[in-house]
């Protein structure tokens, strides 16, 4: 089940009364994202496929690294197993949505702190 389907699910129930968390709020503490292959950061330090220092695997692996607004960074990753199944788009929905996941737990424990905090 998709963020945003979790979120029609929690608002059909009326599980969202109090102070919490939502797919919105997760989007906009992103500043900023990059994507890079494990391929592209043996080049960037100067390992490359002509000198077989740099294995061809390393074009299916997959980073996102997220920026969030108070400066945090976090990763996600996708690996494909099969060559023939590579796609880089893909490959970037996935490591994006496994880097938003990490996002979920920290503001969680945002918010969780900040309502002991008004409560105390």
């Amino acid at each position: 089940m998709s963020d945003q389907e979790i979120e029609k699910a929690i608002q059909a129930k009326g599980a969202n009364v109090a102070p919490r968390v939502t797919p919105a709020d997760i989007e906009a503490n992103i500043v900023s994202e990059v994507y890079f292959t494990a391929a592209d950061g043996c080049v960037g330090v100067g390992m490359t496929a002509e000198k077989h220092l740099c294995p061809q695997s390393l074009n299916l692996l997959t980073f996102c690294v997220l920026v969030l607004r108070n400066g945090f960074t976090v990763t996600g990753e996708s690996a494909c197993a099969s060559p023939e199944n590579f796609n880089a788009e893909i490959g970037r929905q996935v490591a994006r949505e496994n880097a938003v996941a990490k996002i979920w737990p920290l503001m969680g424990y945002a918010l969780k702190s900040k309502l002991a905090e008004v409560a105390a």
